[in-house]
């Protein structure tokens, strides 16, 4: 999501430092090998900054028999452009398919790099009105921070699924998953049955703190679903490029019951907003990285979650 420290960090995009620092970015860009054909770049733990050019999630690619799946494209056009050069780095496939896990833009806007590849865009059903809700204003915010054009397009997602579906990279099928309201109103999860692989996108997050803009009621329900699919690995939406699901969502689930354990609390005592972002799930501080960027905004979307159930 675009913050308010990520405009004010846009004033300084066109500075000798943050050309250097997009130079230095660009030939250290690199993906790991987490799985046989599967590849994650992991993103920075930051907020967007003119610096950093969005590539702030976790973004990678899946080779098949035939075809390469794009996991995720990327926050912006050179991010995903970066990653498109790493793919022809390692195969010479086609690229038959772009998922888009969600609408936040760390997550889509490197899209418009493989609009040559003229790959299916697949995403949950909810997409298209969630993009046509906020894409502009995320694209003219994300601007704001990286410079005029460096944002990439809003690109429609061209395959839907509604409850479930699955592509096939050629003797290697990924199972996509549409999942209810929860860390956005529009999340889609796969499973690459060769691996066991999950890619949860931002149902799970690592060491970085969660950004709740959906239902936390909904995240919390969800979370079980994913365990019941026994990856033998998760590659989450932010934090280390592979993880063991079941020990990152005992974090996550730790962090969210507390929210709303907290967020009830405070509503019973009669607590107003303002002051109950300042008390509710302290505790969790010490345990995520950019806690005082993002756990306010938490607290009240959970409080307006909350208050009338």
């Amino acid at each position: 999501m675009v913050t308010r420290r990520s405009v004010l960090a846009g004033l300084c995009s066109c500075c000798m430092p943050g050309v250097v620092a997009r130079a230095a970015a660009q030939e250290a860009f690199s993906t790991e090998e987490i799985a046989a054909g599967i590849h994650v770049r992991r993103g920075v733990d930051e907020d967007v900054t003119s610096h950093n050019d969005d590539a702030i999630a976790n973004i990678g690619f899946i080779v098949g028999r035939k075809a390469v799946a794009v996991t995720e494209s990327g926050g912006s056009l050179r991010d995903g452009e970066r990653l498109r050069a790493d793919i022809r780095r390692v195969t010479a496939l086609p690229i038959r398919y772009v998922v888009m896990s969600h609408v936040h833009p760390d997550h889509i806007f490197g899209a418009g790099a493989f609009l040559a590849d003229q790959p299916a865009f697949v995403a949950h059903s909810e997409l298209p009105r969630a993009l046509a809700q906020r894409g502009e204003y995320y694209r003219k915010r994300l601007e704001d921070v990286l410079g005029a054009g460096n944002a990439g397009p809003v690109v429609q997602p061209t395959l839907l699924v509604e409850r479930g579906a699955q592509i096939d990279l050629g003797d290697r099928v990924l199972e996509l998953t549409a999942h209810a309201k929860a860390h956005s109103e529009c999340d889609l999860t796969m499973l690459d049955r060769q691996t066991q692989t999950l890619f949860p996108a931002d149902l799970l997050f690592v060491q970085r703190v969660p950004s709740l803009d959906g239902s936390l009621k909904g995240w919390l329900q969800e979370l079980p679903r994913l365990r019941a699919l026994r990856a033998a690995r998760a590659v989450p939406g932010h934090g280390p490029a592979s993880v063991n699901f079941d020990a990152a969502a005992d974090r996550l689930q730790e962090y969210l019951r507390s929210l709303l354990l907290g967020t009830r609390q405070a509503i019973a005592q009669g607590v107003e907003i303002d002051a109950a972002v300042k008390t509710v799930a302290q505790s969790q501080r010490p345990r995520w990285t950019l806690f005082d960027d993002y756990h306010g905004h938490n607290v009240t979307q959970a409080f307006k979650e909350l208050e009338w159930e």
